[in-house]
């Protein structure tokens, strides 16, 4: 049955239907259920191994590739043509075998973000997986949740809805239990459905499962677009980048094949195209997006063994670039396993009774609480309280708001007696409550002692009540009863991830709703402050004008009694100047991760803000967040090494090739040699992405990119270009095939140099060793262009010769000079930097 249907049913008449009731569904009938439904998930058009394999050949060098081999066997070289068709089959395989094995990183980091939901099973309730959902399954809903399922509402309090991913009314939508006059056709209509993908803006409700799956009005609008892609702003850079430098190379070799007919004339027509062709594919960086997909792919996976999940592959960029780190200080730097060490009042276990009565502990069907101070006030209360609450019934209640920093509940006890009690941060209580001035200053000054010990404390008021509901506004006149102190004890990682944070050029802020003076004892614990001049209120900030809010946004380390509204306008000043990464758990949290430059969540978080988040977080602590920053940065300076590499060497070949072409007689090198080389000297440029960083390096995250290293990119294919032309200027009397032969070794060996002394700004003694596996390519690859001149295979495909003794010293010796010079050039250019 669609929606509609359920639209003019009784909440009777919907069980029925379902063949369920008010306690759920039984274990066997919803394992049942399962078989006939199946899983409660919508499959979205997955990218196929063949399709993959047929974006590889979509590629525009593979194009040109084929275009050579054609031309090749049309003048008759025919071993030519088939090793330039063998160079098309390694470049797909390499694309497609590096993007399959990404596209399988991403789907196993999706099974570390199980969506759970909390559902009535015989009328105990339960948390399970959302995809184990069927149809007659009571599912529990509260503040924050995404919905999980298209349900019938059965009960609601206060309950509002954000359907704008369906309806595209932004203003949220109130729901209500009963039946409805008339079928309800649209999304809009439907006030007594709850639709999937819809997340819960306040209060509670519970609702029966009547739909599940591609079945939900989500998963048929879910066909139509399950097709569709979309790409990171760094995967559009790249493209622009690498059509770019197309442009500029094809636009060259054109003006150097006109300059070739004009002066030598048609004689060598197709031979010369063959070989333009050949240049053109040997400048184009066409590993980029395969390091890029390489890299990212391996960080996702590192990130993920360090409980950091990317929810996609370029959100590991984001988390190099961030320059703040605003987070709570509880669960971050703190254990939040709250204690409760002191209970102040002239009654402690009326204190404790009152707290237990104010808990998650009174909803009905619940065992355990995640709120930590509920469960400090549980594990205190001794068996006698914990009964006597029993005989209390809750009759309403306003939930924990972080605006109002309190929460309330309505009791009635077994004689029918009405009793208010206000739970929340003590100088909220205090303001609510009757009592003489000098017992409110005597009161807030071993409150503020307590704070400054760092103890987080919570405050009890209470008042009798005449009538069964209640409003905000009647919470004024309490009793003031007392406050527990609890402890919340430091995380060992804490201090480690603040010296790290500094180490990385981090600036970590604490951004927490606590009072001043734990805010503050925490930050000074950590060495993130040194006094308690460097934490402000959020009262503080809100008087201030525009200029010195932002201002005092990025002076400020740590901020207490701020409100998620407040939360938002930090951000929003401190993205002006800064790559900013926000840690958020509750829905008042959401605008703030959204705004910011990466957002990132705790497994635990509410639903909507784990949606809007860029990053998930299985395992809450600072420390791992900030070896997720070191891991995406470290990703991003291999990605820089490659295109700083690849760019300086083949620029400065591609020139100086084009150039001689014109002017000696034959061409400088054959264009199957030409791919050869391109070839092997990208496999150690590949094997960079698994290159060590420099410590220094990862404090400037970004330096990656292309207007901060076009200068030094520049001086060293100028120093290629002139090496080139100092090896002609040794060997130009050479035979053709020796000078060929001479010059592929010279050209694959300075690359190998360049990508020793470029992958770091230090002197490359004084640097982090490479990785083993460059180190291993780079030596295999040094092996093979020294031995296959000499092997029968390298002269008949390749058409080398053997070289003499003389011949490769002189280039070892070229290509140690070269190394020289380009380590010369690198450390002035980095002292110059300095210097500036």
């Amino acid at each position: 049955m669609g929606f509609s249907e359920y639209t003019t049913k009784n909440i009777k008449e919907v069980l029925n239907i379902l063949n369920t009731d008010e306690n759920g569904l039984l274990n066997k009938e919803a394992e049942k259920r399962l078989k006939d439904y199946g899983f409660n998930e919508i499959k979205t058009k997955e990218t196929r191994l063949f399709d993959i394999f047929l974006r590889q050949l979509k590629s525009p060098f593979s194009y040109l590739l084929v275009i050579a081999s054609l031309v090749a066997f049309l003048i008759g070289e025919k071993i030519d043509g088939l090793m330039i068709l063998l160079f098309v089959f390694i470049n797909v395989f390499l694309g497609f075998f590096q993007e399959a094995r990404a596209q399988r990183a991403v789907i196993l980091l999706r099974r570390y973000l199980p969506s759970k939901v909390r559902i009535l099973r015989k009328g105990i309730e339960k948390v399970v997986d959302k995809r184990f959902l069927v149809p007659g399954d009571l599912v529990l809903l509260e503040q924050g949740d995404m919905v999980p399922a298209d349900l019938r509402v059965l009960k609601s309090e206060n309950f509002l809805i954000d359907e704008s991913i369906l309806s595209g009314e932004s203003a949220p939508a109130p729901k209500i239990s009963r039946a409805l006059f008339k079928e309800a056709k649209e999304v809009f209509e439907a006030k007594n459905i709850i639709f999937a993908g819809t997340s819960i803006v306040s209060g509670e409700a519970e609702g029966v499962v009547i739909n599940t799956g591609k079945k939900t009005v989500l998963g048929e609008i879910t066909k139509l677009v399950s097709g569709i892609s979309r790409e990171s702003v760094y995967e559009k850079d790249l493209l622009k980048f690498s059509s770019f430098i197309l442009k500029v190379v094809v636009i060259t070799v054109i003006l150097i094949f006109l300059a070739n007919l004009i002066i030598k004339g048609t004689a060598s027509f197709f031979d010369f195209l063959l070989f333009c062709i050949a240049l053109i594919v040997s400048i184009i960086p066409e590993a980029l997006p395969l390091i890029v997909t390489f890299a990212l792919s391996n960080g996702a996976l590192k990130l993920a063994k360090e409980k950091v999940v990317a929810k996609r592959l370029s959100a590991v960029e984001g988390l190099g670039d961030i320059e703040v780190l605003c987070t709570d200080k509880t669960g971050t730097l703190t254990e939040n396993k709250l204690k409760l060490e002191k209970i102040h009042s002239s009654d402690e276990e009326k204190c404790l009774l009152y707290g237990l009565l104010s808990s998650s502990y009174m909803e009905e069907k619940i065992e355990s609480s995640l709120n930590s101070f509920d469960s400090a006030i549980f594990k205190r209360s001794s068996e006698k309280i914990r009964s006597f609450s029993k005989k209390f019934k809750a009759i309403s209640e306003i939930s924990f708001d972080p605006l109002r920093l309190r929460n309330s509940v309505l009791v009635e006890d077994k004689n029918k007696n009405l009793i208010l009690i206000v739970r929340g941060a003590p100088e909220t209580i205090l303001k609510l409550s009757s009592m003489p001035k000098s017992d409110f200053k005597k009161i807030s000054e071993e409150i503020k002692k307590e704070g400054r010990e760092g103890k987080r404390i919570l405050a009890i008021g209470f008042k009798k009540f005449n009538k069964r509901n209640f409003s905000k506004r009647n919470e004024k006149g309490l009793n003031f009863l007392g406050y527990f102190c609890f402890s919340d004890p430091l995380k060992k990682t804490a201090k480690d991830a603040v010296r790290l944070s500094k180490k990385l050029g981090i600036k970590v802020k604490i951004v927490t709703g606590d009072s001043k003076e734990v805010a503050e004892r925490v930050a000074k614990e950590v060495d993130l402050i040194k006094g308690p001049g460097e934490v402000i209120l959020g009262e503080d900030l809100e008087s201030l004008s525009q200029e010195d809010f932002e201002k005092a946004c990025g002076e400020f380390s740590v901020f207490a009694r701020i409100s998620p509204k407040m939360k938002y306008k930090i951000i929003e000043a401190l993205i002006k100047k800064y790559e900013v990464g926000f840690l958020g758990e509750g829905i008042n949290d959401a605008p703030a991760l959204k705004i910011a430059h990466l957002g990132i969540a705790v497994e635990g978080a509410a639903d909507v803000s784990r949606e809007v988040s860029d990053i998930v977080l299985l395992k809450k602590d600072l420390k791992v967040i900030v070896e997720g920053i070191k891991i995406g940065r470290n990703v991003f300076s291999n990605i820089n090494k490659y295109i700083k590499c690849t760019l300086a060497s083949n620029f400065g070949n591609f020139y100086s090739i084009a150039a001689i072409a014109v002017i000696i007689p034959f061409l400088p090198m054959l264009p199957v040699q030409i791919l050869l080389v391109n070839l092997l000297s990208d496999f150690p440029l590949i094997s960079v992405a698994s290159d060590k960083v420099d410590p220094a390096e990862l404090k400037r995250p970004k330096l990656y990119r292309l207007d901060k290293m076009i200068l030094l990119v520049f001086l060293l294919a100028f120093v290629s270009l002139i090496f080139d032309f100092i090896f002609f200027g040794i060997f130009y009397k050479a035979e053709p095939d020796l000078l060929r032969t001479l010059w592929f070794i010279e050209s694959i060996l300075t690359e190998i140099a360049l990508i020793f002394s470029i992958r770091t700004s230090l002197f490359f003694l004084r640097a982090k060793g490479p990785s083993i596996l460059l180190i291993f390519i780079s030596c295999l690859v040094f092996l093979i262009t020294i031995f296959l001149p000499f092997t029968d295979f390298g002269k008949e495909t390749f058409h080398f010769v053997s070289p003499p003794l003389s011949g490769l010293l002189m280039v070892l010796a070229l290509v140690f000079s070269y190394f020289i010079i380009s380590e010369a050039v690198k450390l002035s250019y980095f002292h110059y930097r300095k210097l500036k």
